[in-house]
């Protein structure tokens, strides 16, 4: 039977899926919780997929399973990340086809204080033991967790956009196309001609260059106001997993994820400055 913490994580999925639900039919109907729910449907597709390409990891036993082998709120997971930094980037001024890049590297700040700390909690296992490269989790998933986020939302502003019948309801089935064939392509590219021996270069190398690319367009954050929703998926997420850390002593045989974790936390705190402020005033707190 799943422990404590598998089956709190899966109701703050639900609870996070609710509220982007919730923001999504009032923010554009029924088209609006469609592009969520192809989120969804997208992160479990890719998740099998992944794991019938690569057999590199497995995961753990939770509640609730697709085919008894992905969990569905990791699905759930993806789709909320991924609606909800598509939301932080509309309100960020920037170049629209920069904008994908910026969404993989919120992910990635999701995903920095989370993958070891879920390690430790038996959420899913690579094989490779806890030292192995990050704290037990293999560099290219940094790699694919960046263009997990990046082709889908790349998928959506091409084949989404706009009022038609066809882009309202077809075009999140070609995003998630788009996102599975993006997403298999770098897991091979990675993977395959990219030689082990260079892999972390190649890895880190490609973060760096899309951070250094966001960094020059010198993006101007929240020129519109953001819905809250915006903020509270990734601060649950981060307080979720410090707290599991913490609680469980996943922390106690690698103090510097605890570091780590803080300031992936604070980092996410900063980048959702104008939203918590905006969210504190009406509150009467600023």
């Amino acid at each position: 039977m799943p422990n404590a913490y598998f089956v709190i994580f899966e109701l703050l999925m639900l609870v996070l899926l609710a509220l982007c639900a919730r923001h999504a039919w009032a923010a554009g109907g029924a088209s609006r919780v469609w592009q969520l729910l192809a989120g969804v449907g997208f992160g479990l597709l890719l998740e099998w997929a992944t794991i019938q390409q690569l057999h590199a990891y497995s995961y753990g036993k939770f509640v609730m399973m697709l085919g008894g082998e992905v969990p569905v709120a990791i699905g759930i997971g993806w789709g909320v990340i991924i609606y909800s930094v598509r939301l932080f980037v509309d309100g960020v001024e920037l170049p629209g086809w920069s904008k994908p890049v910026l969404a993989g590297l919120l992910g990635l700040n999701i995903d920095l204080a989370m993958d070891a700390v879920a390690i430790r909690l038996g959420f899913w296992d690579w094989g490779r033991g806890l030292g192995y490269e990050y704290f037990g989790v293999p560099y290219p998933n940094f790699w694919a967790w960046f263009w997990v986020v990046f082709s889908f939302c790349v998928g959506l502003r091409w084949l989404a956009a706009g009022d038609g019948w066809s882009a309202r309801w077809l075009g999140p089935v070609g995003a998630i196309v788009v996102g599975v064939v993006g997403v298999l392509g770098t897991n091979w590219l990675i993977t395959g001609p990219v030689p082990d021996t260079i892999q972390p270069q190649v890895v880190w190398g490609t973060l760096l260059a899309a951070l250094f690319l966001v960094r020059i367009l010198r993006p101007r954050l929240h020129q519109t106001e953001a819905h809250p929703v915006v903020f509270w998926v990734p601060f649950a997420i981060h307080i979720f997993y410090l707290a599991a850390g913490l609680l469980s002593g996943a922390f106690a045989d690698a103090p510097f994820l605890l570091l780590v974790s803080l300031v992936m936390l604070a980092l996410a705190l900063w980048l959702h400055r104008p939203t918590l402020h905006r969210m504190m005033e009406r509150e009467g707190y600023a």
